[in-house]
């Protein structure tokens, strides 16, 4: 890969035209130090229609020879979970840096693996793990930073969205938990992912998983097929310095609740919550009381502002991911959120269904010795 010269675009193929065709390749085409060079689609029929969609010179069914192309300088994996692994380490071994989607890897080993050889290549791979870029969030970890709360008592996440609570949707590879299916995937990564960033690390956790719709319809008949992925989670984390936390994730609630983090302290709560579903970024406000008072909702700065909000919420947040992605490749460094916080999500992954397997508390290893 050529040294990085901002003065020169980025050329960037995408793998994946689900996620990747709704915001990885609108956010890098209006990214003016990237450009969209290839996409990549196991059927070419639909790699050629998303290219021409998109006015995109190149289109590859064949990962080996776009990985090839000269032209072609970095990638962003946007796949079903199951490919993640050996797309990327395809993609590192070719010399490109990475743009990873959530979840990292199948399990932690190939989260590790991928880990070894970016390191040992000088390459960059970036987590797309959006929240730590959205403004309320932000300012919530600028809060926490001060001690705005004072010492944490305990922590309460809720994310209980009605996304696959229809259960005529097909079955897919989300119906199955050996393609990386399932509400954990989805959602328990983001989470692992910002309550290290904004409360530290967690030492032990306990898990119970369940499936509240257990048969959805194969797309080619209409015939009911077995749904063995998570769709309803709740977790206990035990933080690195004693904290509890209580996790409810689920992608089945009819009228969920939404989106909610709210952290109780001996100085005062601190509340993070949006009740949008149509998506997971827009309707984000900020609540605070110190101890004894009301809560009152707070204006978030508008230095943490967005430069430019767009009708898709996710849009916004994935440029500054590629912005991050950017100066990281410039500096040849991987900074957070990098393989390493993948490596941490995906460990707590593997550990909540070793939980639900045992019915046990995990002890969470320190991520240094895995590294």
């Amino acid at each position: 890969m050529r040294p990085f010269d901002a003065r020169q675009p980025l050329r960037v193929a995408v793998l994946g035209t689900g996620f990747g065709a709704k915001v990885h390749i609108p956010a890098l085409q209006h990214h003016s130090e990237t450009t969209v060079q290839a996409v990549y689609h196991r059927r070419p029929e639909q790699a050629a229609a998303i290219a021409q969609q998109f006015g995109i010179p190149s289109a590859y069914s064949d990962l080996e020879a776009l990985l090839a192309d000269p032209a072609i300088e970095a990638v962003t994996i946007a796949s079903p979970p199951f490919l993640h692994y050996s797309m990327a380490w395809a993609a590192l071994s070719a010399g490109k840096s990475v743009l990873l989607e959530k979840p990292t890897t199948l399990n932690v080993e190939e989260a590790r693996a991928l880990w070894k050889l970016a390191s040992s290549q000088g390459l960059t791979v970036t987590l797309d793990f959006e929240y730590r870029f959205v403004p309320a969030w932000q300012y919530v970890a600028e809060l926490l930073a001060e001690g705005a709360i004072g010492q944490p008592w305990l922590v309460k996440l809720d994310w209980l969205m009605s996304s696959r609570a229809d259960a005529s949707r097909p079955w897919n590879w989300y119906a199955q938990r050996s393609q990386g299916g399932g509400a954990l995937g989805a959602l328990g990564s983001h989470s692992f992912d910002y309550l290290a960033w904004l409360l530290g690390p967690a030492r032990r956790l306990q898990a119970r998983l369940f499936t509240a719709i257990q048969e959805r319809p194969d797309p080619s008949d209409g015939q009911l097929k077995p749904v063995d992925s998570d769709d309803t989670d709740l977790i206990q984390l035990e933080l690195a310095n004693g904290v509890p936390c209580q996790i409810s994730l689920s992608s089945v609630c009819r009228q969920g609740r939404g989106h909610w983090l709210e952290v109780y302290g001996d100085r005062g709560t601190l509340i993070l919550g949006s009740s949008n579903q149509k998506d997971y970024v827009h309707g984000f406000q900020v609540w605070f009381a110190v101890a004894g008072q009301e809560l009152q909702a707070l204006s978030i700065p508008s230095r943490l502002a967005f430069p430019q909000e767009f009708a898709d919420g996710r849009l916004a947040p994935v440029l500054r991911v590629v912005d991050h992605w950017l100066a990281d490749i410039r500096r040849g460094e991987m900074t957070a959120p990098s393989l390493r916080e993948g490596l941490y999500s995906q460990l707590l992954i593997d550990l909540c269904w070793h939980s639900q397997r045992s019915g046990e508390w995990q002890t969470i290893p320190e991520l240094s010795r895995l590294l």
